[in-house]
């Protein structure tokens, strides 16, 4: 007979086997993977909107109508490089340099750019907001005169019986006794004219005037689109006559400055890349961000980019130190120099001015 462990194997052997368990249908199975995976998406969404924090918004003036003066930051909002630094520019432009200074004391704006002599003579009113430069774009002034050689004048001392235009407001004037004694010229000796901002250009290329206050970069270049001969126009740069003030600056207000320090290290990061991108190639830059220059001519923007490059920012102590800066002995001398037409209220240092917090690193502001 067989043992009892072989009866039970058989049996074991013989036994049905169980019947198959019902199997997933083909449906069901998206259902349940859609699920998870949306779950799986909604969570990964919501994680990743908790850790990108919202674009801070800047408020930006610049000091005038949007022309090549304000490549570098025109170049980087046409980039985007504002917007990678999690920044979301609104531009605008201010009536002047002091316009642009009063709306970032009152806090209309955050940041602008506007002269840094004209920041330093806001400063000195006693109820002025503490307002200060963070990045130098122009290290030397653009303060200037044209005059016209079919006028007779070919030297600085010409100007002396001949009639100056000057626009109402105008900071060059204000520099003009300063220069004009330093170089021999008696200032009481030119008959000053005062004139419309709007008729400066036309008023010189009519001969209303002999000569006219400007920027060196605004008049010169508006002229030749006027049909007025290049030879015919001299130039005279007060920072080729002695002058040692600063251009113009990026500025920003106090509050800002406080709450929102890393928009603002951000913005000149950006700022900084628009730059040194139109430092290198001045023709592409112009041709990138002319749509935003209403009715601006190439030619002309592209000449005045060039004619600020190399009169304006590219220096022989910007190639030394780099872009963005202030060298403490130069600012005591322009002290001097804005002294000499207007009386300090009290002393005014570098840091009252300028604050080097935010500037980028100094390898990063090497040409």
């Amino acid at each position: 007979m067989p043992s009892a462990q072989g009866l039970f194997s058989c049996a074991a052997l013989s036994k049905p086997p169980d019947p198959p368990k019902p199997m997933m249908t083909p449906r069901r199975i998206p259902r349940r993977l859609a699920a998870i995976l949306a779950a799986t998406l909604a969570c990964a969404g919501l994680a990743a909107a908790a850790a990108t924090p919202a674009p801070t918004t800047v408020r930006f003036s610049l000091d005038r109508r949007f022309d090549a003066a304000a490549t570098p930051f025109l170049l980087a909002k046409a980039r985007g490089l504002f917007r990678n630094e999690g920044i979301n520019l609104e531009a605008d432009a201010a009536a002047s340099s002091q316009d642009a200074i009063e709306k970032v004391a009152s806090g209309a704006r955050d940041i602008a750019m506007a002269d840094l002599t004209a920041l330093i003579r806001y400063r000195n009113k006693p109820d002025a907001a503490p307002v200060k430069a963070v990045f130098v774009l122009f290290n030397r002034t653009p303060y200037a005169i044209v005059a016209r050689k079919s006028r007779g004048i070919t030297t600085l001392g010409d100007l002396e019986s001949r009639t100056l235009g000057v626009p109402a407001d105008d900071p060059t004037i204000r520099q003009w006794p300063v220069v004009a004694r330093a170089n021999g010229v008696d200032p009481a000796k030119v008959v000053i004219a005062n004139i419309g901002a709007a008729v400066r250009e036309p008023m010189l290329s009519a001969g209303q005037v002999d000569a006219v206050t400007t920027y060196s970069f605004t008049t010169p270049v508006n002229l030749r689109d006027r049909g007025l001969p290049a030879g015919d126009m001299i130039l005279f740069r007060f920072a080729d006559l002695g002058c040692v003030l600063y251009g113009h600056a990026v500025i920003v207000n106090p509050r800002f400055a406080d709450e929102q320090g890393n928009a603002v290290k951000g913005f000149l990061r950006a700022s900084l890349a628009g730059l040194k991108a139109a430092l290198k190639d001045p023709a592409r830059a112009i041709d990138e961000i002319l749509p935003q220059m209403d009715g601006a001519a190439r030619d002309l923007e592209l000449e005045r980019w060039r004619t600020i490059i190399r009169d304006n920012i590219v220096t022989d102590e910007v190639r030394r130190n780099g872009l963005g800066g202030i060298a403490a002995d130069r600012f005591v001398a322009a002290l001097e120099q804005i002294g000499a037409t207007m009386k300090f209220t009290r002393q005014t240092a570098l840091d009252d001015i300028f604050d080097e917090a935010f500037l980028p690193p100094p390898a990063a502001r090497k040409l």
